[in-house]
């Protein structure tokens, strides 16, 4: 069977169902990772002194295979009896997705003119002002950017997820691998590839109506 036909007679609602498993994980990993990393950013910004020390904790974490960290959650939360499903799954990808988050938000708020900070100072704003009315409007466009490579970046991630029985595309992926079906392989692949495509597009969407209109070019 060819790839087109495979295609075509894919079980849609099971498709559908573990697109939905896959866009949830994914979802809540991020969603995470956005709730911690974004004042963690702010943070660093408040205190450098903590900017290098969390950064470089940010960046071992992304330089572990993905493999390697569901193996070494498996043993963690096999002892609540999580060891399978979604929970190892949606804190590898929480845990990736992290330093794109914090590098952005950190990068984008110490980048912010120093004019206008000045500015909003002598307004008589508080720290607590500039940081809502002022800096954070003009950084969402790099923390959504950020936002934007954890997401996609782990799409592709989340399909390891299937190994642990969290569900997802990945269920696809594993099943023909097991099968020796290159058809289905193929059209798993191209699914998640979908998927994160428009994921991108639907962000970038979000990040241009988000960006103040005197910083859009």
């Amino acid at each position: 069977m060819n790839f087109l036909d495979t295609f075509a007679h894919l079980d849609w609602a099971e498709v559908v169902h573990l697109t939905w498993q896959h866009i949830t994980l994914v979802g809540i990993a991020v969603t995470l990772a956005i709730v911690i990393g974004v004042p963690l950013g702010i943070v660093m910004t408040r205190f450098p002194v903590v900017a290098g020390p969390l950064q470089a904790c940010a960046t071992v974490l992304l330089t572990i295979p993905a493999i390697a960290l569901f193996g070494l959650l498996l043993p963690f939360y096999s002892k609540f009896g999580q060891g399978l499903g979604p929970l190892p799954a949606i804190t590898a990808v929480f845990l990736y997705s992290l330093l794109p988050i914090l590098r952005n938000t950190y990068l984008a708020l110490t980048n912010v003119e120093p004019g206008i900070r000045e500015a909003a100072r002598g307004i008589g704003m508080t720290f607590g002002q500039r940081l809502r009315m002022v800096e954070l409007p003009i950084a969402v466009p790099v923390i959504l950017a950020g936002v934007r490579t954890a997401v996609v970046m782990n799409i592709g991630v989340m399909t390891i997820a299937a190994t642990i029985g969290a569900g997802g595309l990945g269920v696809l992926i594993l099943t023909s691998i097991s099968r020796s079906d290159m058809s289905m392989l193929v059209v798993g692949a191209v699914l998640v590839s979908l998927l994160a495509i428009f994921a991108d597009l639907l962000l970038q969407t979000l990040q241009r109506a988000l960006t103040p209109r005197g910083l859009r070019s």
